[in-house]
């Protein structure tokens, strides 16, 4: 059905037309079903109570003709009106509802380590490429969020600022590599300080920093704990993440095609306090699923509120049915109003 169509249009009557409908007043329909028992009634009253004439006729002068049923129009007539007016009383309608959606984005900053130690194999192929995997799944997954990138090893710098562009997040983040920065070593403090710098002037109700390393803090001009209270002062959630294995873990292969061991040292302490100091959570991932798994929970932790707003759209169609109740009205009137009525009963 196409509320286009013109009132007169007979599509109106199809039942794709009406199941379409909702009833304002759907017990009425009801009443439908008493009108064809009420003619019923007044027919078999009609034919007891009628005046009869005793006439005497040879059978053959009897003669039956379609025209002869003919006298029922205008009863029919007048239960096509009763039927169309309890329709139209019944309130027939079409509802669309409409519903909208909308996010209020968290702004997210992540501070990527690319020091040397981020090259060992206990994840593959290495950490840094684990972790770049890692990050370009949790970038996919938000909606409405602004996103940046900071990068850090000796030195500390931002690469994107906060974003919505997640394809050109992508692109940065294929371009991560070990020689961006030429200072060695980890400055955690540092990229915390960067990472504030960039959201202090953002005016979204969550900030969130996600400070990824496999390392403890060796460089840089700032201490991370009085950076991580600094960035807190500017309301920043902080998630810390230690990557890879403490001890021996391996890295490239000796002159026999076998892994080569390196010592690898973690400041576990220092993470735990920085993730406190931040309101967030400190997590400790030591291969691919573990760090995989520390982002989806990270994901959960940190939605936007979804805000949904419902329009419902109602349009009466009772005027269509008190239309064509008027008109076969009339063409009752027209019948009683004749001489046609009385030849057709006779």
């Amino acid at each position: 059905m196409d509320s286009a169509d013109p009132w007169y249009s007979p599509t109106w009557f199809f039942a794709s037309s009406l199941s379409q409908y909702t009833w304002e007043h759907p017990l009425l329909l009801w009443l439908l079903a008493l009108i064809p028992l009420l003619f019923s009634v007044r027919w078999l009253v009609r034919y007891f109570t009628n005046q009869k004439l005793p006439v005497a006729m040879v059978k053959t002068d009897l003669k039956r003709s379609p025209l002869t049923w003919a006298r029922f129009l205008p009863d029919i007539m007048l239960m096509f009106v009763l039927s169309l007016l309890i329709v139209a009383l019944a309130r027939p309608q079409r509802t669309n509802e409409k519903i909208e959606q909308y996010t209020e984005g968290i702004d997210i900053m992540l501070a990527m380590d690319i020091s040397q130690s981020m090259q060992l194999e206990d994840f593959t192929p290495n950490r840094l490429a684990a972790a770049k995997e890692v990050a370009r799944n949790f970038i996919q997954g938000r909606k409405q969020d602004r996103i940046g990138i900071v990068v850090f090893s000796g030195d500390a710098f931002s690469i994107a600022p906060l974003t919505t562009d997640y394809e050109l997040l992508n692109s940065y983040i294929d371009e991560l590599g070990f020689d961006m920065i030429e200072n060695r070593g980890t400055a955690i403090g540092s990229a915390l300080s960067v990472v504030t710098n960039r959201m202090r002037e953002s005016e979204s109700k969550s900030k969130v920093c996600i400070l990824l390393s496999d390392g403890e803090s060796n460089a840089g001009s700032i201490d991370p704990i009085t950076a991580a209270e600094l960035a807190s002062a500017y309301g920043i959630t902080i998630y810390t993440i230690i990557v890879g294995k403490e001890g021996l873990v391996p890295f490239g292969k000796d002159f026999f095609g076998r892994p080569q061991m390196v010592e690898n040292e973690v400041d576990e302490s220092s993470m735990r306090k920085i993730a406190e100091i931040g309101k967030g959570q400190f997590f400790r991932a030591e291969d691919d699923n573990a760090l995989k798994s520390v982002f989806s929970k990270i994901d959960q932790y940190e939605k936007a509120e979804i805000k949904e707003t419902r329009y419902k759209d109602t349009t009466d169609y009772y005027f269509i049915y008190l239309r064509w109740a008027l008109l076969l009205w009339i063409v009752w009137l027209m019948l009683k109003s004749t001489f046609l009525i009385n030849v057709l009963q006779d």
